[in-house]
């Protein structure tokens, strides 16, 4: 008896109907993405320290200025919130399952909000990770008595206000990057099925 060739019907999985109450996450997508932009974070923050390492010097009068050195590291903080979220973003689209019956815009939404997730979910994750890592070494070291002048605390205090700006610039930056690339990815999946 011969048998009928295989339609697309029959080999891809049944995808949830508009308001079937079936989830429309799909986490499995969301952890892969989170997994990229984080293993693409550690990466890029490796090779920056490098960079960064390499342009400073103990002796006086050469290497960085601190100022330089500090816009430098916000610059490159942004630079790795967008190829991180972007990428995770894009790898979290293309692996959802595909949605049929439902409106584009809706198809659409769903992706970005992917991408949003797979942002988030990976910022919780090192967040949580830098505070465990900062308290882990507080703990670690012993107090010490310094004596700081004024002009040495007014210094940490500006490094500390830029960094913070550039930080919170990057999350920003980030987040719309990783929602972007969310639709691009899923709404490429669509196109090559």
């Amino acid at each position: 008896m011969a048998r009928a060739p295989l339609s697309a019907v029959d080999i891809e999985p049944a995808a949830p109907l508009a308001g079937s109450g079936v989830s429309a996450l799909s986490w499995a997508a969301v952890v892969g993405g989170t997994v990229t932009a984080i293993a693409v974070t550690l990466t890029l923050l490796a090779l920056g320290s490098a960079f960064g390492l390499a342009t400073i010097s103990p002796w006086p009068g050469l290497g960085a200025k601190p100022t330089s050195f500090t816009i430098g590291a916000g610059i490159w903080l942004v630079v790795t919130q967008w190829l991180s979220a972007g990428l995770g973003g894009y790898i979290a689209g293309r692996l959802r399952v595909r949605w049929t019956g439902l409106h584009t815009d809706e198809v659409f939404f769903r992706d970005t909000a992917h991408g949003f997730l797979t942002w988030a979910t990976a910022t919780v994750i090192m967040a949580g990770v830098s505070v465990f890592a900062v308290a882990m070494t507080s703990a670690a070291a012993p107090p010490v008595d310094v004596n700081a002048s004024k002009e040495a605390i007014d210094a940490a205090r500006k490094v500390t206000a830029t960094f913070a700006g550039f930080t919170g610039l990057s999350l920003v930056i980030g987040a719309f990057i990783g929602s972007v690339c969310g639709a691009i990815g899923g709404r490429l999946r669509d196109l090559h099925d």
